[in-house]
C-alpha cells in the first residue's frame, strides 16, 4: 500500500467524525437536559386527560412538537446570550462560544426548529396546542431572555412561565381546550421553578455576577434564598393537592403528592435551617435542586399511573 493511499481511505472517517460533532453541537445548543424535563410533564398530563392512553400518532406528535418548541427557544436562548455565556464557566463550553456553530447557523437552526414545532403541532394534533407552543417559544424568548433575564431578581418567577406551557399544550392535544386541571398543574410548575432553579443560582453564583445577571442566588444571600424557597415550596405543595378537587385525582396522586411533597420540604427546611445558621454549602444548595427534579418526576409518574388504579376521590 503506497503512503498517497492513507488520507483518501481516511476521509470519509474524518469526514464522519466532522459530522457527528457537528449534529451534536446542534444538539447541545436545544438544550437537551431541559427538553427532557419538559417531556416528564407532556405525556403523564396527556394520560391523565384521556383518563387512559392517546392514540400513539397524537402522543408523537406532542412530544416530537413539543420538543421542537422547546429546542427551539433554547437555541434561540442561546443565540441572544452568546455574550454572556463566554463569561460563565457553567455555559462557557457552548457551541456558540467555542465556535462550533456560527451565530448564523444557530438563528436559521431555531427558526426551522420552530416552524417544524408549529407545524407538527397544528396538524398532528390542533391548532390550539400549536398556538400555545408559539406562546412558549415567545415567552421564553422575549419576555424571559430578552426583557426579564438581565434587568430583575423575578427573571426566573415570571420567565419561568415558558417551562409550565407543556402541560397547557399536552391537556389541550387532547381535549382541544385548557381547562382548570390543566392550569393546576401549570401553577405546579410555576411555583416549582424557583425552589429548582434558585439553589442552582446559589451554586454558580460567581458566574452569575461575574456576567452582571441578577439571578436572586447570585445577589441576595443565601439567608434570603433559603426564605424564598421555603415559601415556594410549600405554595407548590398546596397546589398540587387541588388536583383532588378541581382534577379528579385519585388516592395514586393523591398520595404521592404528599408523599414527595413532604420530602421535599424536608429538603427545603434543611437548606433554610443551615443557611440562617451560616453554614450552607454548594452541595447542599444543589441537594435541593437535584431534589426538585425528582419531586417533579414522581409527581407526575403519578399522574400517568392515577386514571389507571381506583377512581377519583372526589366525584367519583
Amino acid at each position: 500500500m503506497s503512503t498517497t493511499d492513507t488520507p483518501l481511505n481516511a476521509s470519509p472517517a474524518v469526514g464522519k467524525r466532522g459530522m457527528s460533532r457537528k449534529f451534536k453541537a446542534y444538539l447541545a445548543l436545544t438544550k437537551p437536559r431541559v427538553i427532557e424535563l419538559l417531556l416528564v410533564s407532556t405525556l403523564p398530563t396527556m394520560i391523565f386527560a384521556q383518563r387512559g392512553f392517546p392514540s400513539i400518532g397524537l402522543i408523537l406528535a406532542t412530544l416530537v412538537g413539543g420538543a421542537f418548541a422547546a429546542g427551539s427557544a433554547g437555541v434561540f436562548n442561546c443565540y441572544i446570550d452568546r455574550d454572556i455565556d463566554k463569561l460563565m464557566h457553567r455555559t462557557e463550553k457552548r457551541p456558540l462560544v467555542t465556535g462550533e456553530v456560527t451565530p448564523r447557523e444557530a438563528l436559521v437552526f431555531a427558526w426551522i426548529l420552530g416552524a417544524a414545532s408549529i407545524a407538527i403541532l397544528w396538524f398532528g394534533a390542533n391548532p390550539l396546542s400549536a398556538w400555545l407552543g408559539l406562546g412558549a417559544i415567545v415567552f421564553y424568548v422575549v419576555i424571559y431572555t430578552m426583557i426579564l433575564k438581565r434587568r430583575t431578581a423575578q427573571n426566573i418567577v415570571w420567565g419561568g412561565a415558558a417551562g409550565c406551557f407543556p402541560v397547557l399544550i399536552a391537556w389541550a392535544a387532547v381535549t382541544n381546550t385548557v381547562e382548570w386541571p390543566a392550569v393546576v398543574l401549570f401553577m405546579v410548575i410555576f411555583l416549582w421553578t424557583p425552589p429548582h432553579y434558585w439553589p442552582l443560582s446559589m451554586r454558580y453564583g460567581e458566574d452569575y455576577r461575574n456576567a452582571n445577571v441578577p439571578m436572586l442566588g447570585a445577589i441576595a444571600g443565601a439567608k434570603v434564598v433559603s426564605v424564598q424557597v421555603v415559601l415556594y415550596a410549600w405554595a407548590m405543595v398546596a397546589c398540587s393537592l387541588l388536583l383532588v378537587p378541581v382534577g379528579r385525582a385519585g388516592w395514586v396522586y393523591t398520595i404521592a403528592a404528599v408523599l414527595a411533597g413532604a420530602w421535599f420540604l424536608y429538603e427545603s427546611h434543611a437548606l433554610y435551617n443551615r443557611a440562617q445558621g451560616g453554614d450552607v454549602s454548594n452541595k447542599g444548595a444543589m441537594k435541593v435542586f437535584h431534589g426538585s427534579i425528582s419531586y417533579l418526576t414522581l409527581l407526575f409518574i403519578a399522574l400517568a399511573v392515577d386514571p389507571f388504579i381506583g377512581s377519583p376521590i372526589i366525584g367519583g
